[in-house]
């Protein structure tokens, strides 16, 4: 296991990068927060990420383009409750929002230069001389991509064949970014500063210029390719007998889409036939690929690693920039390919680097904390699921136990947020303490360098190891490791509460089109003020009690409101119909009134 090197780890080049930043970002730090409620009333029910069942009229039905049905209900336009009108702390976010924006659209001058310097392709001349060192030569083999119809920056690629034992040999290719971004450089700076990418419906603010996230570094079809591979030998149950990780050449035969791959299996007959058309060179190694991602998606499961099938919102934008419709993005068998082949990369290259002892950035995630789990206990309950036995102790794999039996309960997509916002966060370290969510002893970012800095961080040491670097020269070389694992981590959540609170606020735009119309909801949690409702399209919003037609009584041991007069009850899971009284894009929040 690793051991935490040089006191705070803070070098003269670390803390030269970390000032760029806090400059740069101005007084953003890490103030992002959606319009949703605070992740901290999780014991409510509170979600995290916008998810629900696709079926009502939003969604999949007919696109409603311009605004075209707004204000056709019976609450007008102009109606904005008190209780929703916005506040100097809403309007800081924006201007932390738009700010964010406005300083990553364009990178620095310094940046621009040294990426125009890039090459556009491989020449002759760096292949022979890149092969001459020692890079293996991988272009007689057959790599895939899947990723979305719309990614441009292609970190990974993917080999499946199998050996004359039987056994897969499964490979995992990474750009090598580290190969154009070099320590010290205006690119490896802004980079630093940046720490990830940050993807909106319609624009993404890339960690590194096109020109290397587009360009020379994404593993496009056809192009020969710097990479750093991981090669595993899987015995035919998906258990690993040996690893090779080095410097790779390759080129990249095909891609398919997540969705094409899905379609391949379970789209309509005609579809299927003009996807086998067009893939059949592959059908076959497509085939094993969904085959050996499910056995080891079974062995994850077998050791008590959680998986939470919670899709996204997805904002579909017109070409006017407005957008058109929204919808839960569906996760298939596709994505859970590319997902298992990445967790079983990054687990390998985590689990020798963490034995060698070297300076290194780790991804953990801490177990539960007791008072967290008292509270999914409670809410869980209510749907007759428990996680300890009689002695009051937690049973041993009770929360992945749990979550494979509420599938196909009516709150099943109620139990798994709750569940995953009892969970800790994941973040970034430089001494190793494992990962609860994956029941891993070991865990690393190792698969992303085009957009996290984490990951090209590490591949820097991957490969001075693989050069022959002592574990004590990479020691005094690489004193930033648990500044730059702690700077990450800011990093990424600023990103991410950006991302949510932009689609927040274009859910909102999207639904002023709709006031005063009715929909159908799924209570997703329950507060001392009201309930918030998430409607089969994934829109997420607030009915206050005052709204409703009885005196209301919160029960905060049952997560429940009880009607004073009525005696009705509502609780997590519960369905019912609501209007939309307000919805405001300044702010990203929904509000329904009682139908």
């Amino acid at each position: 296991m690793a051991t935490r090197k040089g006191g705070k780890g803070r070098g003269p080049a670390a803390q030269k990068r970390s000032a760029a930043r806090n400059k740069r970002a101005g007084s953003a730090g890490n103030k992002y927060v959606s319009g949703r409620r605070p992740a901290g009333r999780a014991a409510a029910g509170g979600s995290v990420r916008k998810t629900a069942r696709p079926g009502n009229r939003l969604s999949g039905g007919a696109q409603v383009r311009e605004h075209d049905r707004r204000g056709r209900g019976r609450i007008s336009a102009n109606y904005v409750p008190t209780r929703t009108g916005r506040s100097s702390w809403e309007d800081e976010q924006n201007a932390q929002l738009e700010a964010m924006i406005f300083d990553r659209r364009e990178f620095p001058d310094a940046v621009k230069a040294e990426a125009a310097k890039m090459p556009e392709k491989l020449t002759d001349v760096t292949i022979q001389r890149e092969l001459g060192r020692g890079r293996r030569d991988l272009r007689d083999k057959i790599i895939v991509t899947i990723d979305g119809a719309d990614t441009r920056d292609v970190d990974d690629g993917v080999s499946l064949e199998q050996d004359a034992d039987g056994n897969w040999v499964l490979g995992v290719h990474i750009a090598d970014v580290s190969h154009y971004v070099k320590p010290g450089s205006a690119l490896d700076d802004e980079a630093y500063r940046r720490g990830t990418s940050v993807y909106f419906p319609d624009m993404v603010l890339p960690m590194l210029p096109k020109e290397l996230s587009n360009g020379i570094c994404s593993l496009n079809v056809g192009e020969e390719r710097l990479a750093l591979s991981v090669v595993m030998t899987l015995d035919p149950e998906g258990r690993q007998l040996s690893h090779e990780i080095f410097e790779s050449l390759i080129n990249v035969r095909y891609k398919i889409t997540y969705e094409e791959y899905a379609e391949l299996y379970l789209g309509a007959e005609e579809r299927q036939k003009t996807l086998k058309a067009e893939y059949a060179p592959y059908l076959g190694m497509l085939e094993d690929m969904k085959q050996l991602a499910a056995v080891l998606r079974g062995r994850r499961h077998a050791r008590g690693a959680l998986d939470f099938e919670l899709p996204e919102t997805k904002v579909e934008m017109g070409t006017n920039g407005e957008p058109v419709e929204i919808h839960p993005y569906e996760l298939t068998f596709a994505n859970n390919v590319i997902e298992e082949f990445m967790l079983a990369a990054n687990e390998t290259v985590a689990t020798r680097f963490a034995a060698l002892g070297v300076p290194f950035i780790y991804r953990n995630h801490p177990a539960p904390e007791a008072e967290k789990l008292d509270a999914l206990e409670n809410a869980v309950r209510r749907f007759g699921f428990t996680l300890r036995n009689r002695g009051g102790t937690l049973i041993q794999g009770a929360i992945p136990e749990m979550l494979e039996r509420c599938k196909g309960h009516r709150a099943e997509a109620v139990i798994q947020r709750l569940t995953l916002t009892s969970m800790g966060k994941a973040v970034y370290s430089d001494i190793c303490r494992g990962h609860f969510g994956l029941a891993s002893e070991h865990y690393t970012h190792f698969t992303s360098p085009i957009r996290r800095y984490p990951d090209l961080y590490i591949h820097r040491v991957i490969k001075e190891v693989l050069w022959g670097a002592k574990p004590e020269t990479l020691a005094a070389r690489y004193t930033d490791a648990e500044a730059a694992a702690a700077d990450c981590s800011d990093a990424e959540r600023e990103a991410e509460k950006a991302e949510f609170f932009y689609t927040d606020k274009l859910v909102a735009r999207y639904m002023e089109g709709y006031l005063g119309e009715t929909f159908v909801g799924t209570v997703t949690g329950v507060t001392s003020f009201g309930l918030f409702i998430m409607l089969d399209n994934s829109a997420e919003g607030l009915l206050f009690y005052a709204d409703m037609p009885d005196n209301m009584i919160f029960d905060p041991r049952r997560l429940s409101a009880k009607g004073r007069f009525t005696g009705r009850t509502y609780g997590l899971g519960d369905r019912l119909e609501v209007r939309i009284a307000a919805s405001d894009e300044k702010t990203g929040r929904i509000q329904f009134v009682f139908a």
